[in-house]
């Protein structure tokens, strides 16, 4: 029980261990005023997700096209210090960007491979966005069987609400109460009040658990199962555990809702692929895909992530086991023309081991979307966490000398034990939007995951507080 119990902690990042969730470190503290936030259904506010508005009101005031940008020298020095941190270990790997032109300003041993832990998920951000498209939504949709039975076929949402659809938010955009009214509504048209109810999952199919991701993670809510239909209340949280067969929950809640409607669900669920000559009955949609991955890299959602990756490299082509869909990231980033040299992608979230990446690339697949030159990316980047304000940053730049970088800031974060990263942008004292990604996977046991945490934070908010001219 007491190694259960650190592990639950260790993935929630309350002690050094191996395992990474970089859930909000404080689930209670307010979102800025024009920082909408969602909570689960159950009203748990351990599992807050605050997903920002695109620009939070301080870092828009402080952007500038027209600021300078850094002197390579001069950043170099005021950074010495903050890099020369013993709590960040001798393996660290920095690369700063401009983050309008890309220009390179400081790198150091930015080339050298490493392993990001969670800064993984902006490598399978800049893959799967901009190749599913940014504003695509997720449809999941009822059809009627030759054999007047009612087929629920998923297609890629794990965010389904149990009762009506959510327009305003992302968890929960899409109701399962609403798909069944509008289902019944199909049914009585066509003369039906008694059905069976089907179940077809073959959509983007695959395994819901990747063989590199210990047993334990499960039950210790640390990763949900894999799925492509799923509830919003099901994605796991510090102490809640996703369910068994998430797609399963969704028929159930579906059978429920059809009976609360005047149709009577006969027989056990039938799980097989939809027959030809099935005639569609109703839709709900998803949030855009884009919005859905804001969600998943706030929460630092392991299954989520797994299950955008295997939908957009499945419908590339590519298969849908885990090994196959890193694959596919990999690919489709040189693709896109990143330079993928020293990447070993092991999975698409960070939670297996063996995955090594420079800090050089994290750095490219930012600066692609601050330039610009990937308005998906561009979309990524805009709803990473903001520092003091949002998901995993929520507790992070709220004193000390990380203080100056709050608001500033916004990052994707990774932590493993003896490893911390961070990946993503901050305006400059001169107002100049930088990109930036730092590795560090060498912490040692005597800083712990708080002063590494720290001493990295540090690091960033000296780049928000110096001009470096």
């Amino acid at each position: 029980m007491a190694v259960a119990t650190y592990g639950v902690l260790d993935a929630h990042d309350k002690v050094p261990g191996i395992l990474t969730i970089d859930r909000d470190p404080s689930p209670l503290a307010s979102p800025a005023p024009g920082v909408p936030s969602t909570t689960a259904t159950d009203g748990s506010q351990a599992s807050r997700v605050v997903v920002p508005t695109p620009i939070p009101p301080v870092a828009r005031s402080a952007a500038s096209s027209g600021a300078p940008q850094p002197a390579a020298a001069a950043l170099r020095s005021a950074l010495a210090p903050a890099l020369a941190d013993p709590r960040l270990g001798r393996s660290v790997g920095l690369t700063v960007r401009d983050g309008m032109t890309g220009a390179h300003l400081l790198d150091v041993a930015a080339d050298q491979p490493r392993t990001p832990a969670s800064t993984t998920k902006l490598l399978t951000a800049a893959a799967v966005v901009p190749s599913l498209g940014p504003e695509t939504r997720l449809r999941t949709t009822t059809v009627l069987a030759p054999d007047g039975r009612v087929v629920l076929r998923a297609g890629g949402d794990m965010m389904l609400a149990r009762g009506p659809s959510r327009p305003g938010e992302v968890e929960g955009h899409a109701g399962v109460g609403t798909l069944a009214a509008q289902t019944a509504a199909a049914l009585r048209s066509a003369g039906r009040t008694t059905v069976t109810l089907g179940l077809d999952t073959t959509y983007a199919d695959g395994e819901d658990y990747a063989p590199t991701w210990d047993r334990a993670y499960y039950p210790e809510a640390i990763v949900g199962k894999v799925a492509t239909l799923g509830l919003a209340d099901g994605l796991v949280a510090p102490g809640r555990p996703g369910p068994a067969d998430p797609a399963g929950e969704v028929a159930e809640v579906l059978r429920s809702e059809l009976g609360r409607a005047g149709i009577s669900v006969r027989g056990d669920l039938v799980r097989a692929a939809a027959p030809g000559g099935s005639r569609p009955l109703a839709a709900v949609s998803s949030a855009p895909v884009a919005d859905v991955m804001a969600v998943a890299l706030a929460r630092s959602d392991n299954a989520v992530t797994e299950s955008l990756a295997r939908q957009a490299a499945v419908r590339a082509g590519a298969g849908g086991g885990f090994a196959e869909v890193a694959r596919w990231v990999q690919a489709e980033l040189a693709r896109r023309g990143h330079d993928v040299t020293g990447v070993r992608l092991v999975d698409t979230s960070g939670l297996s081991k063996g995955t090594e990446v420079p800090a050089r690339l994290v750095g490219d697949v930012i600066v692609a979307g601050t330039s610009g030159r990937d308005p998906g990316m561009a979309r990524v980047v805009e709803d990473l966490p903001v520092a003091g304000l949002s998901g995993t940053l929520a507790g992070r730049y709220v004193s000390g000398p990380a203080a100056s970088g709050a608001g500033l800031v916004r990052a994707k974060t990774g932590t493993l034990t003896g490893i911390s990263s961070l990946g993503g942008t901050v305006v400059d004292a001169d107002g100049r939007l930088l990109a930036f990604a730092v590795l560090a996977d060498g912490i040692p046991s005597s800083s712990g995951t708080e002063g590494a945490r720290a001493a990295l934070d540090a690091l960033v908010a000296r780049l928000a507080s110096c001009g470096c001219r």
